[in-house]
């Protein structure tokens, strides 16, 4: 049995349930002590040893938790994890990390005050086709990279009732939702960019959130596209990269998500593994040869991220998701906004 760290889990909606309690459980370097739950008790059924609590102070007050996981509505982010750093906790806060980037840089700098470990969840990183992406991109595989397109696309042509993400305010919309995912493995990928440049729109009869948006990050001799839209029945690529040699493009989207809300618990040879007509296809050159065919997508792994935080804690590891790191998704973010406020590109 490992040294296990024992954790608060600030709510037990969708990604409580389906992410960050399934992921945490699966690992036995963790034990889920407390659950905040202020009306329910859904939690029991799956994780009876975890105990029900009805307010955030029973788990930053708790001695024996080490880490709290900040995944609440996004509005709640900053007030619960500077209140769980100042009990001495490790924090994980779920995407997106803030809405202002001057909320995100108090946060890092307190966790380095108290001397602790913020993180955020961008567990999209372990989505098998991004790890295939990043592979054929760092393999030069079509050659130098001149383009790369990146869709999240969904059909929902209705507006969701009693959801706090279909309201008008600050940090609601799919520009902090799916944008936060898509600008951190553009990050990742690229790094920062010189140049952005964003068109955002709500596009759903009686929408009052951005539902629609298209941000163009350049770099030299690079064009990065991110798009994202709820109005998208028949979707496209996935990824699509073309370089001087080839191109690259992925359909389908990564099957982790779908297995965690069926029940399934992330081990085994054949978690997060692709159906072979999913696979990627790759038109290219090497060696002076014409290639053309599938490359089989690597296994998604969502359990490597919590696995990384246990050897951050514990071990003391490299954290591979750093606090900074998404502070500059929300750097992105607001850029894309001003840009799309003042119609023009904005130059970093």
């Amino acid at each position: 049995m490992k040294d296990q760290i024992k954790v608060g889990v600030a709510s037990f909606g969708m990604s409580g349930k389906v992410f960050h309690c399934p992921l945490l459980a699966s690992n036995d370097g963790f034990k889920i002590s407390k659950i905040l739950e202020r009306t329910h008790s859904r939690s029991a059924d799956t994780y009876p040893y975890a105990v029900i609590s009805r307010k955030y102070e029973e788990l930053i007050d708790d001695p024996e938790i080490e880490l709290i996981i900040v995944n609440t509505p996004d509005h709640l982010h900053v007030e619960m994890a500077t209140a769980a750093l100042e009990k001495g906790k490790h924090v994980i806060v779920e995407k997106p990390f803030t809405i202002a980037s001057e909320d995100g840089q108090k946060l890092i700098d307190l966790a380095k005050a108290k001397g602790k470990m913020l993180s955020v969840f961008q567990n999209r990183r372990w989505d098998g086709d991004f790890l295939t992406v990043k592979k054929v991109i760092e393999n030069k595989l079509v050659g130098r990279l001149v383009e790369f397109e990146s869709h999240y696309d969904r059909y929902r042509n209705f507006i969701q009732e009693n959801t706090w993400k279909e309201k008008k305010g600050a940090g609601t919309g799919i520009l902090y939702n799916l944008g936060s995912h898509m600008i951190d493995q553009a990050l990742v990928l690229f790094g920062m960019p010189t140049a952005v440049t964003a068109d955002l729109r709500i596009t759903r009869t009686g929408g009052k959130v951005i539902d629609n948006y298209e941000i163009r990050m350049d770099y030299d001799n690079l064009k990065v596209l991110l798009k994202s839209g709820y109005l998208v029945r028949e979707a496209g690529p996935r990824y699509t990269c073309h370089g001087t040699l080839g191109s690259f493009t992925k359909y389908g989207i990564d099957p982790q998500e779908d297995m965690l809300k069926a029940g399934f618990l992330p081990v085994g040879d054949d978690w997060g593994t692709e159906n072979e007509e999913d696979f990627g296809w790759l038109n290219t050159e090497v060696g002076g040869l014409h290639i053309e065919g599938q490359i089989e997508t690597i296994p998604g792994c969502y359990q490597d991220y919590y696995q990384n935080i246990y050897e951050v804690i514990r071990e003391n590891k490299p954290l591979l998701v750093k606090p900074e790191e998404s502070l500059d998704v929300i750097k992105i973010i607001e850029l894309a906004q001003e840009s799309h406020q003042q119609r023009k590109t904005i130059t970093l």
